[in-house]
């Protein structure tokens, strides 16, 4: 059976946030069409946010319960 390929737009809001992770500038986004931009912007824009939150790596990933501990 043939697996289905992901999303377009969902896979767009990945790599951007990928990029956004790392620090990269927003100007490299490689899409033109709107769905996909729109997409890769937004997941820039939350990269970004936790970049400069410094959630980096591993040492990024947070749980809910090490808010009370």
């Amino acid at each position: 059976m043939k697996t289905q390929k992901r999303d377009k737009t969902e896979r767009a809001y990945t790599k951007g946030y990928q990029n956004g992770l790392s620090g990269r500038s927003k100007e490299i986004c490689p899409h033109d069409e709107l769905n996909q931009r729109q997409a890769w912007l937004s997941g820039w824009r939350e990269g970004w946010s936790d970049h400069v939150d410094g959630y980096i790596g591993v040492s990024g990933i947070q749980t809910s319960n090490q808010h009370y501990l």
